[in-house]
């Protein structure tokens, strides 16, 4: 169920907006991020880089922002154009926002990261995961893990937020309530997630282009996606995680799979323990129906439900969302609006579009 989360957020005076930059704006993430926020009173976009359409304007790249971007213009990045800004969103690759922390930490008043360069807390996995060493190890403790829905206390006051990706998201809010109640072995663990092709940016590539993508679904990064680590760090569960590109544009589904620790765990106890973790969280719709997609689209939400098989013993959870929105860029806006202040609701859409 969906309720107001009141209680858990800031009252900070929203009269004078704060003041935001967006680095990497051009790509999916950045122009997910420049959409919502042109709807948020807490938040004034002053600065949006992107170096490969710097000198373009952001209606000629997506007409879609351009009742409210009208002569916005890309900008090449340059640190001293942030500095003393409140939030700086970072929509880089992967592995390419940490020297621009370096730059940032420390002179602007919080540094949001939507990349994988801040997630891990141990770095000797980034040469593991991502085949490179970490260039600022020293500021990994100093991020936080941003999905407010497990981590919120931590992201309270943080001059650095972690965005988690997209599928940890996804298959994290559907196992960690289990995990934490000690409900399921933390061995064994299946997570089976179809994304659509947003999630691999906007650069278009061989596996990505229509041609391909189109009336066609496929299996990944067997046995080595560099999500991985990020599931289990989050969970604490052993993971065997294998994402799918399916042929739509948005979307995120994680089936996951474990065995629970007690032998007459059933299917209402599985609802109950995720209605129950979940009471208070006015973006997770918890319901016996199985979720989809198109029910998350453009919306922060995520919806979870859960069966336990008595013929073969498993709990099965599943999960969705959208990958640009709580999967990234809302999620974003989510936990900024924390270390704000305000209201963890602000200008974030909760009700997905249908048809």
């Amino acid at each position: 169920m969906i309720s107001t989360l009141s209680h858990m957020a800031g009252n900070a005076d929203i009269s004078s907006a704060k003041q935001v930059g967006i680095v990497g704006a051009s790509g999916f993430t950045g122009a997910e991020l420049l959409r919502l926020l042109a709807g948020h009173p807490g938040f004034e976009v002053k600065v949006a880089t992107g170096d490969s359409q710097a000198g373009a304007r952001v209606r000629d790249l997506y007409p879609s922002l351009a009742a409210v971007y009208g002569d916005l213009v890309y900008d090449t990045y340059e640190p001293g154009e942030l500095e003393g800004l409140d939030i700086v969103f970072l929509c880089l690759p992967h592995m390419a926002s940490q020297p621009v922390v370096g730059d940032l930490f420390g002179k602007v008043g919080c540094v949001v990261d939507l990349g994988s360069d801040f997630r891990l807390k141990d770095p000797a996995l980034y040469p593991l995961w991502y085949g490179a060493e970490h260039s600022n190890p020293a500021l990994l403790p100093e991020f936080a893990y941003g999905l407010p829905e497990l981590f919120r206390q931590d992201i309270i006051g943080a001059k650095g937020v972690s965005v988690p990706g997209c599928f940890p998201t996804t298959a994290a809010m559907a196992l960690a309530p289990f995990a934490q109640a000690g409900a399921i072995e933390m061995t064994g663990v299946i997570v089976d997630a179809a994304s659509g092709v947003s999630g691999a940016g906007k650069s278009p590539k061989p596996n990505t282009i229509f041609a391909t993508v189109d009336e066609n679904f496929t299996a990944y990064g067997l046995l080595d996606h560099r999500h991985t680590p990020e599931i289990q760090q989050v969970t604490g569960c052993e993971v065997l995680f294998t994402p799918h590109l399916a042929p739509m544009i948005r979307g995120i589904l994680a089936t996951c799979y474990a065995r629970p620790t007690n032998s007459s765990f059933t299917t209402a106890d599985a609802l109950t323990l995720l209605d129950d973790f979940y009471a208070n969280e006015p973006f997770v719709v918890v319901d016996e129906a199985s979720p989809s997609t198109k029910s998350t689209l453009g919306a922060n939400t995520v919806h979870i439900t859960a069966r336990v098989d008595e013929r073969t013993g498993w709990l099965m959870t599943l999960s969705a969302l959208d990958n640009l929105v709580k999967g990234a860029s809302g999620q974003a806006i989510q936990c900024a609006n924390i270390v704000s202040g305000f209201d963890e609701t602000l200008g974030l859409p909760a009700v997905g579009m249908m048809p």
